[in-house]
């Protein structure tokens, strides 16, 4: 079983619960509807990887994410998530009103940054991601269309949540290719300070 880690703690995860179209900008970028009802997929397990492939068979793009890690009962802890898409596949499965599965929660789709305890969410966390230095993407709490509190309580209505649980909230504008060579850095940021950051090479 893949693990991730909360403050040099090695965590378990048994799966990543995801939240899809949460920031307007980013609905409108893709040409998607904003809907009705919160979006929400998982990955397995199998899905967390510490590198980020660049794609074989066609392109992966990648998503930056601020993730909450769930503990006894509450979001105990947050950190920096790249949620990786084979976007045309998932085109495709959507076009024929399919699972997204193939394109969302393969070998590989999810890396984290280590993460930091929280006694609370602060509405003043943002997300950072840079491609090579570049900033690419960047987005707050405050941008989303469901909060951290409304994502867990929906979750709720229909799943359960083990220790160690990942809940990707979704992803700011700016989403792209992943390029082989290309080194990312993501961070988590309160009150401008970095609390987390993750940095990978795509292979």
């Amino acid at each position: 079983m893949n693990t991730v880690y909360v403050e040099n703690r090695e965590i378990t995860p048994s799966k990543i619960v995801c939240v899809g179209r949460n920031y307007v900008e980013h609905i409108k970028e893709l040409g998607n509807e904003i809907p009705e009802n919160m979006v929400l997929f998982i990955k397995p397990n199998s899905a967390i990887s510490d590198e980020i492939y660049s794609g074989t068979d066609e392109p992966i793009h990648f998503e930056g994410e601020i993730c909450f890690l769930y503990e006894n009962g509450r979001f105990s802890a947050v950190g920096f998530g790249l949620d990786l898409t084979k976007r045309e596949l998932q085109k495709k499965l959507k076009s024929k009103e399919l699972p997204w599965e193939r394109a969302k929660a393969f070998d590989g789709a999810a890396l984290f940054s280590q993460f930091v305890k929280i006694s609370e969410i602060s509405t003043d966390l943002v997300i950072e991601l840079e491609i090579n230095g570049k900033l690419v993407q960047s987005g707050s709490i405050q941008q989303m269309i469901y909060k951290p509190d409304q994502i867990l309580a929906e979750i709720q209505t229909f799943i359960s949540l083990n220790d160690g649980d990942i809940v990707m909230t979704g992803t700011p504008k700016g989403v792209g290719v992943v390029n082989k060579g290309s080194a990312f850095v993501g961070r988590i940021l309160e009150n401008d300070s970095t609390i987390s950051s993750g940095e990978w090479l795509a292979i």
